[in-house]
């Protein structure tokens, strides 16, 4: 029986060097099948190709920050993430960043809830293959980068969801406040709720969107 393995990242170097860091992963008695992919748009068409032939997707690797397939608005690997969620309910996902920015890694977590977060100056080719074995196994596991960008939040006392990652996120990309309901299923009146809460929290409620993205950055949380 095989266990269906996709990998995706832009560099097929390391999608090389991953595999042969999964191949050295005991499978006991599933064999591993590894389906490669280097962009938003081929892993696109390699789930529904998949779906097609009614195989069964395992497990997926992926970069958070892939070349984004325009045309069905999966801009990145977390969109890709969301996809896999939806399509294969008991696929586990293991999501790779260079991003520790204490609210990217926070949207992550909350929009994918991933079995595997690491950031990529945390994994070495000693460890990754027994903590995969983990993670097959039904355990969950977030890298010493990831933990840290986490506790700087929990310290920084921030009380908001995943909305309000999202709201800071696409306003420090230079997303009007006009057009953030293009982005996110709120009303025009939730957002501004929300937004008018982060600058409470960060600004106690005074100062323009780019005093917010400063404060924010000024703080470690982009």
């Amino acid at each position: 029986m095989n266990y269906e393995i996709l990998v995706v990242d832009n560099i097929p170097i390391i999608v090389d060097g991953y595999i042969n860091l999964l191949s050295k992963t005991d499978f006991q008695e599933n064999k591993p099948n590894f389906i490669k992919s280097y962009n938003c748009e081929d892993a696109y068409n390699k789930i529904f190709l998949s779906l097609k032939r009614q195989i069964n997707i395992d497990l997926v690797l992926l970069d958070s920050s892939l070349p984004p397939y325009k045309e069905f608005n999966i801009n990145n690997g977390v969109d890709l993430a969301l996809l896999i969620r939806e399509k294969f309910t008991d696929c586990k996902v293991i999501i790779i960043t260079m991003h520790s920015e204490p609210v990217a890694t926070d949207r992550i977590i909350k929009k994918i809830r991933p079995e595997g977060f690491f950031s990529k100056n945390d994994i070495t080719s000693e460890s990754f293959p027994s903590i995969f074995k983990k993670i097959i196994d039904g355990n969950t596991y977030q890298s010493k980068t990831i933990l840290e960008s986490q506790r700087e939040l929990f310290k920084k006392n921030i009380n908001w969801d995943n909305y309000d990652n999202e709201i800071l996120i696409l306003i420090s990309q230079g997303v009007k406040t006009i057009n953030l309901p293009n982005y996110i299923p709120l009303s025009m009146s939730a957002i501004e709720k929300r937004k008018a809460n982060i600058k409470d929290q960060l600004l106690e409620g005074k100062g323009t969107d780019k005093d917010l993205v400063n404060k924010a950055k000024k703080i470690g949380l982009l």
